[in-house]
C-alpha cells in the first residue's frame, strides 16, 4: 500500500544529511542548516517581506535566503502569501508548526547565554530583542506586574503586554501604552536590560510611567554562566 504524501515529504526531507529516525536530528534536516533558524526567529512575531528579512539578516545573501525560504516553505515550516491591497506585497509567515519552534529559540538562547564566549554587543535584530524578552523574564518578579509596554525602533515597533506573569509581544504601534522605550537599535535596549545602562547612556527615551518603565526592565535577567 503506497504511504501518504506527507509521509513521503517526511521521508524526503529525514534522512537527507543524518539517516537517523531521532527527532532532534529529523529537527536538524529542517532547521540546522545555516541562517534556517535564524530565518524562522526573524518570522516568529509575524509575516515579513523578503527585504525585510535581508534587513534584519544582514550577513545573508539574497540567495541564499531564497534557497532557505524554499527549503523551510518545503519543509511546512513556513508558507508565502501575498498581501490584500493596496499593499499587494509578497510576505512570508510562519505556519502553526513553524510557530511552535518557539521553545527551541527560547532554550537555545538561555543555554547560549550560559558561556562567557556568548558576546552581548554584536548586532541585535528588534524582534531577536523582543524574543529575548520572552525567554528571559522571570516571572516569579513579575508576577505582582502589569503592564502595557511599548518599544519603536526606527523601522518596527512592538507591544508588549505583561499579565498573569505571562508576556505576549506582538508587531504593533505602542499606543495606549504604560510605558514606551524608544531605541535607536536593538543593541541599546539590550544594555539596559541585560548589561545595567542607565537610558540616557545608550540613546533611549521613555514616554510615560518612567517608575512603571524601570520595574519592568527589572524583571529580565540573563542566567547564571557556567562555561
Amino acid at each position: 500500500m503506497e504511504l501518504p504524501k506527507v509521509t513521503k515529504a517526511a521521508r524526503f526531507l529525514h534522512g537527507r544529511w543524518y539517516d537517523d529516525a531521532c527527532g532532534t536530528a529529523f529537527g536538524l534536516e529542517v532547521i540546522g542548516e545555516r541562517w534556517s533558524l535564524l530565518v524562522v526567529r526573524e518570522l516568529m512575531l509575524g509575516a515579513r517581506r523578503f527585504s525585510d528579512l535581508r534587513a534584519s539578516l544582514p550577513g545573508i545573501s539574497a540567495k541564499v535566503l531564497t534557497e532557505r525560504l524554499a527549503t523551510l516553505a518545503e519543509a511546512g515550516v513556513l508558507v508565502k502569501r501575498k498581501l490584500a491591497p493596496p499593499v499587494s506585497a509578497q510576505v512570508y509567515e510562519l505556519t502553526p508548526w513553524g510557530y511552535a519552534a518557539e521553545p527551541l529559540l527560547q532554550e537555545i538562547g538561555r543555554w547560549a547565554a550560559m558561556s562567557s564566549r556568548h558576546d552581548p554587543t554584536l548586532p541585535l535584530s528588534p524582534v531577536s530583542f523582543m524574543l529575548s524578552l520572552r525567554t528571559m523574564f522571570d516571572a516569579d518578579k513579575a508576577a505582582n506586574l502589569r503592564a502595557r509596554v511599548g518599544f519603536r525602533f526606527p523601522d518596527a515597533a512592538f507591544v508588549a503586554e505583561l499579565v498573569d506573569s505571562k508576556l505576549p509581544v506582538v508587531r504593533d504601534d505602542p499606543e495606549d501604552c504604560d510605558a514606551v522605550f524608544v531605541a535607536p537599535a536593538a543593541p541599546s535596549l539590550a544594555a539596559m536590560f541585560y548589561g545595567g545602562a542607565k537610558a540616557e547612556e545608550v540613546g533611549v527615551t521613555i514616554e510615560g510611567d518612567a517608575g512603571l518603565a524601570a520595574a519592568f526592565s527589572d524583571i529580565f535577567e540573563l542566567p547564571e554562566k557556567l562555561a
